[in-house]
């Protein structure tokens, strides 16, 4: 026994009892504390995150997307990747119209596979002479193009209306695309590290505009369509070119020399590379230079875009060399046929010889 301030008397065993119960206190204050500094770091990490990418706007473009410089990619960016190899999808893409129908020949048997493209075929014959010539080819290949661009648009529509009646406005646009949600975030993009963000913003707004022929501030499907594929629409194609003409004119005199033609730091990296690459550029700047002036003019900055009729032909022209086995300069359905893994693809193109599945799909016949 002992006295605790002199008038207590506590059993040395409760004593014990209640020094370890304090220690535990104590221990879990500490961790308690700890857990919570713990927490709010992680808050504080998750919050800097979400600023910084709120900050940036996170941009999803709903258009096409941008290339480096800002100006819209062309439809067949994804052909050739930086290497130089070539991406089936986009051959697919170009005979169905349809990048959902792609993915679905990539798990289609061939027998199947072919037996679908023949039916395609018998479309794409128009005139009935048991064979594709190119002009019978580019022609379906424009369509599809024209397909993929309603499917692409039908479905970002989707994505950017957000009250989903069917209209698209232009804050439900920026919302989306930018991250613009308050009158903050509009101030945001004041500031001079948000240029580039500011130059797209101005050129989104302008093709919005645009496109709205009734002027009513809202997008229905076929005006959607017709701002987020500007280059697919004839009516568009002013505001793209002049959009293009300030892109490449740095120094505003309203033409584009070969300097601007090229960009100054593609100019830097050129002149490492030698020569051969500075002479094959300005072949091309000659080609689009129409009238030898020496700059390429206003009325000449057309060329610069790639259209879809120009990228139909340049598939022509590969699809011809793939498969046009006798080199007569047409396709017999037999050659398209033969060659259906690159018209369309199947699922032993993209996976290997299935037989497994192939037995599967024959017993179901």
């Amino acid at each position: 026994m002992f006295t605790v301030d002199g008038s207590e008397s506590v059993d040395v065993e409760v004593a014990k009892h209640v020094g370890r119960h304090l220690a535990d206190v104590r221990i879990k204050e500490t961790a308690n504390k700890m857990y919570i500094k713990a927490v709010v770091l992680v808050l504080v990490y998750i919050w800097s995150v979400e600023g910084a990418a709120h900050d940036h706007h996170n941009i999803r473009y709903s258009q096409k997307e941008r290339m480096e410089n800002g100006a819209r990619s062309p439809r067949d960016t994804g052909h050739y990747d930086a290497e130089g190899e070539h991406n089936p999808d986009f051959d697919h893409e170009s005979i169905l119209g349809s990048a959902k129908d792609a993915k679905e020949f990539d798990s289609l048997p061939p027998e199947e596979s072919k037996r679908r493209l023949r039916i395609l075929l018998e479309k794409m014959d128009r005139n009935k002479d048991g064979s594709i010539d190119r002009t019978e080819l580019h022609s379906w290949i424009l369509r599809s193009f024209a397909t993929l661009s309603q499917e692409e648009s039908e479905e970002q529509l989707d994505e950017v209306d957000e009250d989903a009646d069917g209209y698209v406005t232009w804050e439900e646009y920026i919302a989306e695309t930018y991250g613009i949600h308050e009158p903050e975030d509009r101030d945001l993009l004041d500031k001079d590290s948000y240029d580039e963000e500011q130059k797209l913003l101005k050129e989104d707004r302008q093709l919005f505009m645009a496109a709205d022929k009734n002027l009513d501030g809202l997008l229905d499907e076929k005006e959607f369509l017709a701002f987020t594929h500007p280059e697919e629409h004839p009516d568009m194609l002013p505001i793209i070119l002049q959009q293009t003409l300030e892109e490449k004119d740095t120094n505003k005199d309203g033409v584009i020399d070969f300097q601007e033609y090229i960009g100054s730091e593609e100019m830097d990296e050129i002149k490492d590379t030698g020569r051969d690459l500075i002479r094959d550029m300005k072949k091309k700047f000659n080609h689009y230079d129409k009238n030898g002036s020496g700059y390429i003019e206003v009325e000449e900055v057309q060329h610069l875009i790639d259209l879809d009729e120009d990228i139909a032909e340049d598939e022509v022209k590969h699809l011809f060399a793939s498969t046009d086995d006798d080199g007569d300069d047409i396709l017999s359905f037999e050659e398209v046929i033969n060659h259906h893994d690159i018209f369309v693809g199947s699922e032993a193109t993209d996976y290997g010889d299935h037989l497994h599945n192939l037995d599967r799909f024959e017993d179901e016949l």
